[in-house]
């Protein structure tokens, strides 16, 4: 897998790259990441990337020509995504479609964002919730490593994000380490018990439990077994 972030900040984004898992990744070949420098695509002796608004306002406003010179000279690529508060949801349904493409391409806006112009030469514009952040940079690393977890070979245990929060539909379950009791707090009985039926029964009520809770929205589109339906009912009724 192939991703070209281009960025005003580059070096925002290579100290990341270097560590965790993102790094082993890419010194193992698993992944292939190229930072690209936008201001390097300026105009003029100090390299201008930025203009006023036509129509007033504050701000600055990325110009159309400065990056679209940047995106060609990383062409070609099957996604081109242009990271925006303007954007699609970025869902895990979205990180498992780009997790299967060969190139994709991370455009990270500064300032008042990019002229609209700009979203005529990316294949969609993406956002990570609903709110401003500085730049796109946080962004293209959120999907950057949501998109690359994905990849096998990336993450140690090929089963784990298989149980991860939303790729049922649903919240991840709670997890639990030693010591068994802290400050009063135990760990759930059924998992000191090594019955691995009974905890994954629980496993399965308590991901139910918690996704009611804390974002029962999701259960609209939440693919639910027979049992796991007669338990949110049981549950709902409880709540």
């Amino acid at each position: 897998m192939r991703y070209t972030l281009i960025s005003l900040f580059p070096d925002l984004l290579r100290p990341w790259l270097r560590e965790s898992l993102i790094g082993k990744a890419i010194e193992r070949g698993l992944l292939s990441v190229e930072v690209v420098d936008l201001r390097a695509f300026g105009l003029g002796r100090h390299r201008s990337v930025d203009d006023t608004p036509y129509g007033g306002g504050a701000g600055m406003v990325i110009r159309p020509d400065v990056a679209v010179a940047a995106i060609e000279s990383v062409l070609p690529a099957d996604e081109i995504i242009l990271l925006s508060p303007v954007g699609e949801p970025f869902t895990q349904k979205v990180a498992e479609e780009l997790a299967i493409k060969s190139h994709v391409v991370l455009l990270s806006g500064r300032y008042e964002g990019f002229d609209a112009r700009v979203e005529a030469f990316v294949t969609r514009t993406l956002s990570i919730g609903d709110y401003v952040l500085m730049g796109g940079e946080v962004a293209a690393l959120a999907v950057l490593e949501a998109t690359a977890r994905l990849i096998p070979g990336v993450i140690g245990d090929p089963k784990s994000h298989r149980e991860d929060s939303f790729v049922r539909g649903l919240l991840d379950y709670p997890q639990y380490t030693r010591p068994p009791e802290f400050q009063g707090l135990r760990v759930p009985e059924v998992l000191l018990t090594g019955h691995h039926q009974e905890v994954e029964r629980w496993r399965r009520r308590e991901a139910l439990r918690r996704t009611l809770l804390l974002r029962p929205e999701l259960l609209r589109q939440a693919r639910l077994g027979a049992l796991e339906a007669a338990w949110l009912a049981e549950l709902d009724r409880e709540e």
